[in-house]
């Protein structure tokens, strides 16, 4: 835990000096986070203040601070669903949509400034995020929470509220899918 439980007690009594220690502490986390999960950096943000002013105003439903993490990440992901829903209904396309890897990719490789390693590298993040929004919201937060974030199995049943073997099965079943939409990535080239 970033901070500990007495910090987050006098934020809940309405200490806002302690909160905002809170929300520093655990920004960074939160943000990059938000950020693998929705795909636009410009509203990584936005996302960000969603999930801390849904802190704010229920932090005092917090009872032990063995499960403030995961319930913070819950809120996260929570926050990213919300999000995500509201994009799929506006459907918008924009030069935004292109994340800062691909912009500065396609910025520094007009200028020739990409080491041979850092394309190849750049090529396997394309290709997993490309992957990844091949498959559902779903699948795609719970293998970024395990995969990427680093959450345990405990972390996650926590956030999920399902059992361990529930989310063993969940997660096979979504990096199915996504070995699946490798396969067919595959045959298309």
């Amino acid at each position: 835990m970033l901070v500990d439980f007495a910090l987050i007690e006098r934020a809940r009594s309405g200490d806002d000096s302690a909160f905002s220690q809170v929300v520093q502490a655990y920004k960074k986390r939160i943000l990059g986070t938000i950020a693998r999960l929705i795909g636009r950096p410009e509203d990584v943000e936005d996302v960000g203040q969603e999930v801390f002013l849904r802190l704010y105003y229920s932090l005092e439903q917090l009872r032990t601070a063995e499960v403030f993490e995961p319930w913070l990440y819950r809120l996260t992901v929570n926050a990213a669903y919300d999000y995500l829903r509201r994009q799929r209904r506006r459907r918008e396309s924009r030069m935004s949509d292109l994340s800062e890897q691909q912009v500065m990719m396609a910025d520094a490789a007009a200028g020739g400034k990409l080491s041979e390693e850092e394309q190849r590298r750049g090529k396997v993040r394309e290709h997993v995020q490309a992957l990844l929004e091949k498959v559902s919201e779903e699948d795609r937060i719970l293998l970024t929470l395990k995969e990427v974030e680093g959450l345990s199995l405990k972390e996650l049943e926590k956030i999920y509220g399902v059992n361990e073997n529930a989310l063993k099965v969940r997660l096979f079943r979504a990096r199915q899918r996504v070995l699946k939409a490798h396969e067919l990535q595959a045959e298309q080239l």
